[in-house]
C-alpha cells in the first residue's frame, strides 16, 4: 500500500504551479502598470524639454536629444523606485542596498533604454515624436521586464545549512579492491 502522502505530491506541485503561474501574471501586471506611470514621467517630460526646458537649443531635432535623455533618466529613476517598492516586494528582505540594486536596474534597463531611444529617433522621420516614442516604449518594454526579473530583483538563492567546503569533514581514504585501506 503506498502512503497517501505519495498520492498528493502531484497534486501539491500542481497547486503550487498554478500559483507561481498567477503570482507571475500578477508581477507583470504590477510591472505594466509601472511602466505606465513611467510612461507618463516620460512622455510629460519629453513634452516639457521640448516646449519648455530646451527651447532654446536649436533645430528641433537636435533638442530632442537632450528632451528624450532627460525624459528616459527621469522615468528610469521612476520606474526602479515603484518596481522595489511595489513588484517586486517580496524579494526586498534580502536585497542589496538602494544603490547598488539600482546599478542593475541600470545596467539591466540600459539595452532597453538604448533601444527606445534609437527606435524613438528611427520612427520620428516617419510619424510624430510622441507616437514614435510611445511604440519604441512598448517594445523596450519586454526585454526590461525579463532582465529585471532575472537579474536585477532575482530570488536569493536560500542560505544552505550545511558545512562549507573549508568546514567539510574529510573524504575517507580511498579504498582497494579487497576492501582494505590503501597505506599511505
Amino acid at each position: 500500500m503506498t502512503s497517501p502522502v505519495a498520492h498528493s505530491t502531484p497534486a501539491w506541485r500542481a497547486r503550487l504551479g498554478a500559483l507561481a503561474l498567477r503570482l507571475m501574471r500578477l508581477r507583470y501586471a504590477k510591472f505594466g502598470v509601472v511602466g505606465a506611470g513611467g510612461t507618463v514621467v516620460n512622455m510629460l517630460v519629453l513634452m516639457l524639454g521640448q516646449e519648455v526646458l530646451f527651447l532654446h537649443i536649436e533645430p528641433a531635432r537636435t533638442r530632442l536629444y537632450a528632451s528624450l535623455a532627460l525624459a528616459i533618466l527621469l522615468a528610469t529613476l521612476n520606474n526602479f523606485s515603484w518596481n522595489r517598492l511595489w513588484t517586486w516586494a517580496d524579494r526586498q528582505a534580502q536585497a542589496r542596498p538602494w544603490a547598488a540594486q539600482f546599478g542593475r536596474y541600470a545596467l539591466a534597463s540600459w539595452l532597453g533604454s538604448a533601444m527606445q531611444y534609437a527606435l524613438t529617433l528611427w520612427l520620428a522621420h516617419a510619424m510624430h515624436y510622441l507616437l514614435a516614442n510611445v511604440l519604441a516604449i512598448g517594445v523596450a518594454s519586454v526585454s526590461n521586464y525579463l532582465a529585471n526579473d532575472l537579474w536585477t530583483f532575482r530570488r536569493s538563492a536560500p542560505p544552505t545549512t550545511g558545512s562549507t567546503p573549508s568546514s567539510a569533514p574529510p573524504s575517507p581514504p580511498p579504498l582497494t579492491p579487497a576492501g582494505t585501506e590503501r597505506p599511505l
